[in-house]
């Protein structure tokens, strides 16, 4: 049984990435909000009770699940009632999270580069989450929870719901599209 101290050790741990994460799936900031924090309490009211190493995969499960709750609900909604607003230019204007922290120099900070490379460095990021926001969703997600989350191919498949071969395939898909897309645009990584 996971104590107080281990459960909120753990929620701290990944609010910011189950945030970032979420919100790249349902490219709103606001519901990304929502849904992780509605996740984080399913957690803590639900599954207080278990070790605290089974709280990664839960929690991960818990927040995919919320997530297509998510895009269910939306889905009727606009079923139900067309709202036109929704139709209008998608601009999500999101351009201040770094999706590629694993870029920054050894030392962790950005600021061993200099002037000039820190701006290259930031287009070359923002042109990089431009592309993985591009992916379909199943490959954008499997792509960021084996890449990003750092899970393996059989905990993604728990928490994507589906077998390890589709883990595969999703993030090979992704990868080899990433790769060509950036590749057109002189990105080599």
């Amino acid at each position: 049984m996971a104590t107080d101290k281990e459960l909120n050790d753990f929620l701290r741990t990944v609010d910011r990435r189950a945030f970032k994460r979420t919100a790249y799936v349902v490219r709103d900031d606001d519901a990304a909000l929502d849904i992780v924090q509605d996740a984080m309490i399913k957690l803590a009211e639900n599954y207080f009770d278990r070790p605290a190493a089974e709280l990664p995969l839960l929690f991960q499960r818990i927040l995919s699940n919320a997530t297509m709750d998510y895009f269910r609900r939306q889905k009727t909604r606009r079923a139900v009632m067309t709202n036109m607003s929704e139709f209008e230019g998608g601009g999500d204007g999101d351009g201040d999270f770094d999706l590629l922290e694993i870029l920054e120099t050894q030392e962790g900070a950005m600021g061993a580069l200099s002037a000039a490379d820190e701006v290259s460095r930031a287009q070359i990021l923002q042109r990089i989450e431009t592309e993985v926001e591009q992916l379909p969703t199943r490959q954008r997600e499997a792509f960021l929870l084996r890449y990003w989350e750092e899970l393996d191919v059989a905990e993604t498949a728990s928490v994507m719901g589906c077998s390890e071969g589709s883990v595969k395939t999703h993030c090979s898909r992704a990868v080899h599209s990433l790769a060509k897309s950036l590749k057109a645009k002189g990105i080599t990584l």
